[in-house]
Parts: structure tokens; C-alpha cells; sequence
């Protein structure tokens, strides 16, 4: 089994850059992922509802668990994302075209966080 499909077998995600805009991917992402029967959290802090769900402002505003954090968001956000994500203890991050960095990528590895370079509306 691949590290997507283990991703993909859990049941609870984030998804960061979650956006009531229909036209954008954090919108997409965020819709596929429930569609799917993902137990799906958004996170945006500039966006208060995504299809009438409440988003949280970060990951740590989220009351529960959290398998995989999916990134929609610049690489310059990503790593403050990451580094949440480090000291919440989630060892799952899917980062989606355009929010991959080198610094992301050393950051994970260093700590032992699972990475996933690929769609996930491609991947369902």
C-alpha cells in the first residue's frame, strides 16, 4: 500500500486554506473530501464558514482528531502549518501543487512527518 492510500484510508482531515470562494481549489478540496465522507475540518482564519460549516481558525482551534492536514495554502504559510502541525503531534500532511517548498520538505523529514506530494482530487 502507497503512503496516499494509507493517507487516504484515514478518516479524519484538515483541510488548511479552505474557502467559501466555489471557483478555488481550497473550495474543491475542502467539498471532494466531505463528498467522500471525510470527517473534514476547514482552516482559514479569513473565512468564516465553508458551505454553511464553521472553519477554524488554525489547527489548534480544532476540538477533535486530526489524521492528515491537507495544505491549499503558499509555502510561506505552510511552514508556520507545519510547525503546528509538529507540535500538535500530527504526523500526516498532503501537500497539494503549488504549496510544496524545499523548506517543507526539510522541516517534515527532520521530523519524522509523513509528506504526500499529489492532488487530492486526482487521487479519489
Amino acid at each position: 500500500m502507497t503512503l496516499s492510500d494509507e493517507m487516504l484510508n484515514k478518516g479524519n482531515w484538515a483541510v488548511v486554506g479552505a474557502s467559501d470562494k466555489h471557483d478555488t481549489y481550497g473550495y474543491k478540496l475542502y467539498e471532494k473530501l466531505k463528498n467522500y465522507e471525510y470527517n473534514t475540518y476547514p482552516v482559514n482564519p479569513n473565512c468564516d464558514s465553508v458551505d454553511e460549516d464553521p472553519t477554524y481558525p488554525s489547527l489548534t482551534d480544532i476540538d477533535g482528531e486530526v489524521d492528515v492536514v491537507n495544505f491549499v495554502v503558499n509555502p510561506s504559510i505552510g511552514i508556520e502549518v507545519l510547525k503546528e502541525c509538529i507540535e500538535l503531534g500530527i504526523e500526516n500532511i498532503w501537500l497539494q501543487p503549488g504549496t510544496r517548498s524545499e523548506e517543507i520538505h526539510n522541516l517534515a523529514k527532520k521530523n519524522d512527518i509523513n509528506v504526500v506530494n499529489s492532488c487530492v482530487l486526482v487521487e479519489l
